[in-house]
């Protein structure tokens, strides 16, 4: 899945980068030294390793495209989502999904339903985040305390980008490549961006099946990938009239442009988030 384009600024000193094509994009991790400098590079290569390694389980369980992955079984009809056995890794992985993608249904209004797509259930939407996420914090738990992981749109952040200095990702117009509309802070978070700029048909309507037209990009920031992954979705479907729902939530911000030919940027939510 292609994504709106974001850029992450890393300013120089001692690290450790991978790129990997894997989810229909791709994924880099940025492992930074901080005050103490980066851990031996034995534990950093076999942290990265161990995380390609989960992104292309990731792939196996949850890819639309694989005629053996669960997901499919599942939009195909040969597996019922109530046979799904939490004794198995990879099917309680799929339940748990499953579940945290009715919440976030329910929570935008239907704004954001993977149900409601062609071919049946698709939560490649909320996938990427929720696997971003579950990679960094396995990178900071192997002992890299500083870890960027940016996965097409979808980018978490655990401690700094170098001594003093936090991570900062920039938000890209959708009229201009070069320019960057917002710089924001996430710290130890995630922000997740969605857009019909680049693919206008890619993200659909649930209540009407049609094109998402609510917003031509969305950028959410916050404590939680998974959740942020959501709400970016749901606000280029609702638009402004995703304010109601999005203003209840604590520890959030939103960054949106309209709909052409408007293309008026707006936010709301808390801005502690934003590089003044």
């Amino acid at each position: 899945m292609s994504a709106p384009t974001v850029e992450l600024r890393r300013p120089e000193g001692r690290h450790v980068r991978h790129r990997e094509m894997v989810w229909g994009t791709t994924v880099s991790i940025d492992v930074r030294a901080g005050e103490n400098g980066l851990p031996a590079e034995r534990v950093v290569r076999h942290a990265v390793d161990v995380a390609v390694a989960n992104m292309h389980w990731v792939d196996a369980v949850f890819s639309t495209y694989r005629p053996d992955s669960v997901v499919t079984a599942l939009r195909t009809g040969m597996l019922d989502e109530r046979r799904l056995s939490r004794r198995d890794p990879a099917q309680g992985a799929v339940l748990d999904v499953v579940q945290r993608c009715r919440e976030g249904r329910e929570m935008t209004g239907g704004c954001f339903d993977p149900w409601a797509v062609r071919g049946g259930f698709d939560p490649s939407g909320y996938v990427k985040a929720w696997a971003a996420e579950r990679i960094a914090d396995d990178l900071v738990a192997a002992g890299c305390a500083n870890v960027c992981v940016d996965a097409g749109g979808d980018v978490v952040t655990r401690g700094a980008a170098a001594p003093g200095l936090p991570w900062e990702v920039g938000i890209r117009h959708p009229d201009d490549p070069g320019a960057v509309t917002w710089t924001l802070l996430p710290g130890d978070g995630a922000v997740s961006t969605s857009g019909t700029y680049e693919r206008p048909a890619h993200i659909v309507d649930p209540r009407t099946g049609r094109p998402a037209g609510g917003a031509r990009s969305a950028s959410v920031v916050g404590p939680d990938a998974r959740l942020a992954g959501v709400l970016a979705t749901a606000l280029v479907v609702a638009g402004r009239d995703g304010a109601a729902w999005f203003a209840g939530l604590r520890d959030w911000s939103a960054y949106v442009v309209d709909p052409a030919p408007a293309g008026t940027a707006w936010s709301l939510g808390r801005d502690r988030y934003a590089r003044r």
